[in-house]
């Protein structure tokens, strides 16, 4: 539904109404203006049209899909009782920054992605860096979710699950399973285009709370369960570890839902360089031949480099985790402990040094911090586990039409 010209809420919300005289018919179909998408008009998309219900459903299919596949085997790696630990503390910061993006949106109107936050903050430099960085994360989401590369248990004797309650990993082993639960909750930087999509952004937070609340429980109750009874044979994607005809069901039921998280994922990598390309052109916000020009070329390039990824690195797990290490947590911690500092560290300098600011001061710098960590640690630890898987194949999937499902 279109927001009703010239109200308090639209005002409220960045959709300025457009001046008119007294007396005047108006014919002119433009509904109002927004600080991203210019002006919106009845003609062409509409693109603060999102209600709260349906952000969270995008937050949550953002997250939900590749990152419940990668759970199992990340408890396996790290033991049950570590794991449920370590996904917990990637959820409370990962929930915080998601948090920050909703109150930075409010009060940087003109911000729709994590390239425009990091121009604010950075300069030219940190926005073109972070567009870059945007860009090659979805595009090797999108890569995961088209290729998998499951393993089995003994088919021979009685079989009795080997969980482990603790486990104890070598530090690659853990720091790449404490990766794969950053890429659970790596949909963080598609929250910024949600974010400015809304209706009411205002809304944003109650959103975050259904999205990040129902997306916890699901990682913990299936993450536990599979691993329970799979042990350490559990398939990453966890969908490989059924047997075959259950395996077959699994993957014709789960298929849909993993093209549209790809699909989902291709939209926000193309939309970076359409919006980059056209803002501030009529053609963003009008069904014109440039703007289907434009998009049907950014979706075409997106979805044909996400493929030649997935074909050169078809080892799930180890594609998982390097994604969670090198780009997961840039899109996901330093930024938002950057934003926060942007904008609340006046007050401290002014005098206004609060027990509420400085907890939040101190979770700011903690985020930044281990953001670093992570992304060095993380991507030493999946770059070994890479070069290992790769030595035990020969290398022989890269690139190979081979069955990789496991279903057959």
């Amino acid at each position: 539904m279109a927001p009703r010209r010239g109200s308090k809420e639209d005002t409220e919300e960045g959709l300025a109404p457009l001046p008119s005289g007294a007396g005047e018919v108006e014919n002119d179909p433009t509904i109002g203006h927004d600080a991203v998408f210019g002006a919106i008009t009845e003609k062409g998309p509409n693109y603060r049209d999102v209600g709260w219900l349906g952000s969270a459903a995008l937050m949550m299919k953002s997250q939900i899909g590749l990152g419940v596949l990668s759970i199992p085997s990340a408890f396996d790696a790290l033991g049950i009782i570590p794991g449920i630990i370590c996904l917990l503390t990637v959820a409370a910061l990962t929930s915080w920054s998601d948090y920050v993006i909703g109150m930075f949106k409010l009060r940087h109107r003109e911000i729709w992605g994590i390239d425009d936050a990091a121009g604010l903050m950075f300069g030219k430099v940190g926005q073109e860096f972070l567009g870059v960085a945007f860009v090659l994360f979805y595009l090797v989401t999108i890569a995961a979710a088209v290729q998998d590369r499951p393993s089995e248990a003994p088919q021979e004797g009685v079989w009795v699950s080997d969980y482990k309650l603790i486990n104890n990993p070598s530090f690659a082993d853990a720091i790449s399973a404490i990766c794969t639960f950053v890429f659970a909750y790596a949909g963080t930087p598609l929250f910024f285009p949600i974010a400015a999509e809304m209706r009411d952004p205002r809304e944003y937070t109650k959103a975050l709370i259904l999205c990040q609340s129902t997306v916890t429980a699901t990682y913990i109750i299936i993450g536990i369960i599979v691993y329970y009874y799979c042990g350490s044979y559990v398939a990453s994607p966890a969908l490989g570890s059924a047997g075959p005809v259950i395996k077959k069901i699994a993957y014709g039921l789960a298929l849909p839902g993993l093209l549209a998280g790809a699909t989902i994922n291709a939209h926000a990598a193309s939309k970076y360089p359409f919006i980059r390309l056209l803002r501030g052109s009529r053609h963003l916000t009008a069904n014109t031949f440039t703007h289907w020009a434009y998009w049907l070329g950014c979706t075409f390039t997106v979805s044909l480099s996400a493929y030649a990824i997935a074909s050169g690195i078809p080892i799930f797990h180890a594609l998982v985790s390097l994604v969670g290490a090198l780009l997961g947590t840039l899109m996901c911690f330093q930024p938002m402990g950057c934003m926060w500092l942007y904008d609340n560290w006046s007050r401290g300098r002014s005098g206004d040094r609060s027990l509420s600011w400085t907890v939040q001061a101190c979770v700011a710098v903690f985020v930044v911090v281990s953001g670093m960590f992570l992304t060095v640690a993380g991507t030493y630890g999946t770059v070994v586990g890479v070069i290992k898987a790769f030595r035990e194949t020969k290398g022989a999937a890269a690139w190979s039409c081979a069955d990789n499902s496991n279903s057959v």
